[in-house]
């Protein structure tokens, strides 16, 4: 305890724990932007508590993980060798969570073009929603294991990544709701949604073959996308009327 409030002493102990913070929420934001695509497949009455589990699944698979801190590190072993590629535990981690995002955000935007408009909210028109959960556990499991290493990478002391990753799951809490309303409501958003999950999933299946790709630009591709969208949103209201008057 001691050595907690000493640590907390240290001007370096807040700076580490706002970058890393800032870092798990944009992680998590990723993390509810698919669940929100998820939840929707769910008739309304249902939505509110797969989105509560999916959360509760995200915060515990990373404290988890968090805990097991030695058994993360010690997965950099090379276990096999592929075209003089060598292949740790973590590798294949990221590449089988990148290819669950791959495989889930192509089939999403499948069925959005071939889906032949069927709302798929309505009882009985979607999957079951132990289906959705199960997807939901697992797409936690992946963006889960990648906020761990993020953390792991940043700062040494266990404690700071646990507060940064309650404070991202609070975050994420308040704010799931409105990103899932906003999807929602505008499927071009939810296409852009889709196409950056699938570029995530393509990035860490490129890291589990040690290729690295900064993320900060597919992030900033990701939020410029998104403003000029919004931009577009907000265009389309004000002419709206206009146009109405017109005709």
């Amino acid at each position: 305890m001691a050595d907690f409030f000493v640590l907390f002493s240290e001007p370096a102990t807040y700076f580490s724990l706002l970058t890393l913070t800032a870092m798990e929420i944009v992680l998590g934001i990723d993390n509810v932007v698919f669940l929100s695509i998820l939840v929707a497949k769910l008739p309304k009455a249902q939505q509110p508590k797969a989105r509560l589990i999916g959360l509760g699944l995200a915060f515990l698979f990373r404290i988890l993980l968090l805990l097991c801190i030695s058994w993360i590190i010690g997965l950099v072993q090379p276990l096999f060798s592929i075209l003089s590629h060598e292949i740790s535990g973590r590798d294949l981690i990221l590449i089988a969570g990148g290819l669950f995002l791959i495989t889930k955000s192509t089939k999403e935007i499948h069925a959005k073009f071939e889906g032949g408009g069927h709302d798929l909210t309505e009882v009985g028109g979607g999957p079951s929603f132990w289906n959705v959960v199960v997807q939901i556990g697992l797409l936690d499991l992946v963006f889960s294991f990648d906020s761990v290493i993020t953390a792991v990478g940043l700062v040494e002391h266990i404690s700071i990544m646990v507060i940064a990753v309650i404070l991202s799951m609070i975050v994420m809490l308040v704010f799931a709701r409105r990103i899932s309303d906003v999807i929602a409501r505008h499927p071009t958003i939810k296409m852009l949604a889709l196409s950056f999950l699938l570029m995530i999933g393509t990035m860490l299946f490129a890291e589990g073959f040690h290729m690295h790709v900064e993320k900060g630009y597919i992030y900033f591709a990701m939020a410029f996308s998104i403003v000029v969208e919004m931009l577009n949103i907000r265009v389309r209201k004000t002419d709206a009327p206009v146009h109405a008057a017109k005709s």
